[in-house]
């Protein structure tokens, strides 16, 4: 769309969602990177009924959707995102426990399922307490760590399509989970999952999870990043980091973007930095390491914004 357009179609959706809808809201706060600009349009849906809304919205004004859920694995450019974003509310965060199955809303954070299910007794969860995002992000990465993955205890899917307006449950295989990644598209909002879990002991469950936070602490950094940035080349062999680590990149810095010292598959961010900064990092790792390696590494991370989004 051109800048007219755009500005004519936000125009449109702010009258058609009404209370629903803000425009230019910060989207930094949003995404553990802390960086990046604004949403033209910006919705928090707090009830499923709402998507339709959002999907009629989208339909009519051919704006283009981002959903930013916990915002784990997005980098917004610093121009912002021309087009109409959404997150959710507590309704989408919701925890049912039946037997050994387990109904998680799209927006559950990760490390609060995995904690629920170990106190409900529960086992094939505990990886989760190490992983900063949510359900519905969890299920489109396959999102895994420490031996396991969504794939592995994942039922089925319940999915609202914001480009069609139609809701189906999809059982695990037709999700195509793979590593680190699936079928699912951009406009597809999990709404929520069910996983398939075993009895466990609750004790032998909180001393995995603790040992998983001890580790995580130890061997990862904190502060404004977004996890692990690369997919590893070849999983269980060969490590993204230990390839970036070969290559003398820990501590690489563009402007105020830089490879973590402790980590070598994590890219920081700085208080008050750009995203074009935590790109042209990630841009330049990936270059070296095709030219010295000859090694294709596949990004994470999701670029929203930006005029050219490399794979």
């Amino acid at each position: 769309m051109t800048s007219s357009a755009v500005a004519e179609a936000v125009d449109r959706a702010v009258a058609a969602l009404g209370e629903l809808a803000q425009r230019e809201v910060p989207l930094a706060p949003l995404s553990t990177y802390r960086v990046g600009g604004a949403a033209r349009v910006f919705v928090r849906v707090e009830h499923p009924d709402q998507l339709v809304a959002v999907h009629r919205v989208a339909s009519d004004t051919g704006l283009a959707i981002l959903v930013v859920g916990r915002g784990s694995n997005l980098l917004v450019a610093d121009a912002g995102f021309d087009g109409l974003a959404v997150s959710f509310g507590d309704a989408f965060a919701e925890i049912e426990v039946r037997g050994t199955e387990v109904t998680a809303g799209g927006f559950t954070l990760l490390p609060v399922l995995a904690r629920r299910t170990v106190a409900a007794g529960l086992t094939g969860l505990e990886w989760a307490v190490g992983v900063p995002g949510s359900v519905g992000g969890g299920v489109r990465m396959n999102a895994g760590g420490h031996g396991s993955d969504v794939a592995a205890s994942l039922a089925d899917v319940d999915i609202f399509d914001l480009r069609s307006g139609v809701y189906s449950r999809l059982a695990a295989d037709a999700v195509a989970l793979r590593f680190r990644g699936s079928d699912l598209r951009d406009e597809q909002v999990v709404v929520a999952a069910r996983f398939s879990l075993r009895h466990g002991d609750i004790a032998v469950g909180e001393r995995e999870l603790a040992e998983i936070v001890r580790w995580r602490r130890e061997h990862q950094p904190g502060g404004q990043n977004a996890g692990s940035v690369f997919v590893n080349p070849i999983p269980g062999e060969l490590a993204a980091g230990q390839v970036i680590d070969e290559l003398g990149l820990r501590g690489l810095r563009i402007g105020s973007a830089y490879v973590s010292d402790k980590h070598a598959n994590f890219i920081q961010a700085t208080e008050g930095g750009t995203a074009a900064d935590v790109r042209a990092v990630i841009e330049y790792v990936r270059e070296r390491v095709w030219t010295e390696r000859g090694i294709r590494l596949r990004s994470e991370i999701r670029l929203v914004g930006f005029d050219e989004v490399a794979s």
